[in-house]
């Protein structure tokens, strides 16, 4: 059987690509945003935003376990300004991993650094370290690790490859976590947030708490790093060459109730996750690759399907049709290497080849998952899920 893209694009979704909220509000934002505007509608206070954002702040360190956290309008500034504290020289490279969003990897160009691509691990989207061991030079200057769609990559191989390939001048490697996706996950350092210089989470509207649709946070152990960025993120305090990154007081407000419910959203995510797995294990189908059971070390911000390898992209695709056309259910397709989502990331890493890269992209489905699902809706999801795979499974052998 086949289901043409003109059909499927017909199709009306009863559960999204990807929902546009990644947790859920209740009154409790409501009513911290009302308060924060009516505080601010007296002109002598107005919306300066320095006690929210310092409470919020405060709030996330002690949720990441470090001692400084410092709030952004936006998770690509923060990015952008951790990359910028390293002080790049011509030729210093940062090895990333080719699965990602492009944004990081636009922030190590705009840093001017040399940008070089690692391989996913085996049956997984994260940075694969026996690859990154094959990259590092005397030139390297830091590893940008992605926790990919919310599960937590080995980052203690990566801290030891760090520590064992210093730079001639700048000493270790500096560990530089994208966060983004997996807000409130725990690690076998504890919090993520605590392992490598800086980590960077996103606030954005699909991820797992949001302030307001925007912002960002980076949390590290350096004292002179978090002086740094608050110089940096409000015009430079007279000393460097900064601009406006700060948050604002509404985004704030919220960030610390989303900050409250944070475990409490995680913990229903991972729940459907594990059992839509669960409900998936009998397939039989070979090749196909479950998303890993493993507590809060997956917050599942994407629930992460690898088809089999034999099928390419078009038998993925195919699958999605199926989901979209027989079930209403939206899928995505996830992220391919960089340079194929950014002429700019193309240019500067021309050359560079990223065979597994491209076949973990080409076997990678994601449908939609959302805290607030019920578990019915999570039954039935699976079961389109089987429909669907079985059905392409018969036409593929």
């Amino acid at each position: 059987m086949t289901v043409s893209d003109t059909s499927a694009s017909r199709t009306v979704l009863r559960w999204p690509e990807q929902p546009a909220l990644g947790g859920w509000y209740t009154q409790e934002e409501i009513d911290a945003v009302m308060q924060a505007l009516a505080d601010s509608a007296d002109w002598r206070t107005g919306f300066r935003a320095k006690a929210q954002e310092i409470a919020f702040e405060d709030a996330f360190a002690v949720h990441a376990g470090v001692p400084f956290a410092v709030a952004y309008n936006g998770a690509g500034t923060a990015m952008d300004q951790v990359l910028a504290c390293l002080d790049l020289k011509p030729g210093d490279e940062v090895i990333s991993g080719a699965l990602n969003f492009v944004g990081p990897h636009l922030s190590v160009l705009r840093a001017g650094g040399r940008l070089l691509l690692a391989e996913p691990s085996p049956g997984g989207f994260n940075l694969d370290p026996d690859h990154v061991a094959r990259l590092l030079t005397c030139r390297t200057r830091a590893l940008l690790v992605t926790h990919m769609n919310g599960q937590v990559a080995n980052m203690r191989a990566l801290l030891d490859l760090a520590e064992r390939h210093p730079h001639p001048e700048h000493g270790p490697v500096r560990i530089i976590v994208d966060a983004a996706r997996a807000v409130g996950a725990d690690s076998e350092f504890g919090p993520v947030g605590r392992a490598g210089w800086a980590s960077v989470f996103s606030f954005q509207s699909k991820k797992g708490m949001t302030t307001l649709g925007e912002g960002g946070m980076v949390t590290t152990f350096d004292e002179d790093l978090a002086v740094r960025l608050r110089r940096l993120r409000s015009f430079g305090k007279g000393r460097l060459l900064g601009s406006n990154y700060k948050m604002s007081k509404l985004p704030a407000a919220v960030g610390l109730v989303q900050l409250r419910r944070l475990r409490e959203m995680n913990d229903r995510r991972i729940h459907l996750a594990e059992q839509r797995s669960e409900l998936l294990r009998g397939l039989g189908v070979p090749g196909l690759v479950l998303p890993p059971s493993i507590g809060r070390a997956h917050t599942h911000y994407l629930y992460n399907l690898l088809l089999p390898e034999d099928w390419g992209a078009a038998g993925r695709d195919q699958v999605r049709r199926l989901l979209a056309a027989r079930h209403g259910i939206g899928s995505l397709s996830g992220e391919r290497p960089t340079p194929l989502g950014h002429e700019l990331i193309a240019r500067a890493t021309a050359g560079q080849r990223l065979p597994a890269a491209g076949r973990t992209a080409d076997r990678a489905l994601h449908p939609c998952l959302h805290p607030l699902m019920s578990e019915a809706e999570n039954r039935e999801i699976a079961e389109a899920i089987g429909d669907a795979i079985r059905t392409v499974a018969a036409t593929c052998t």
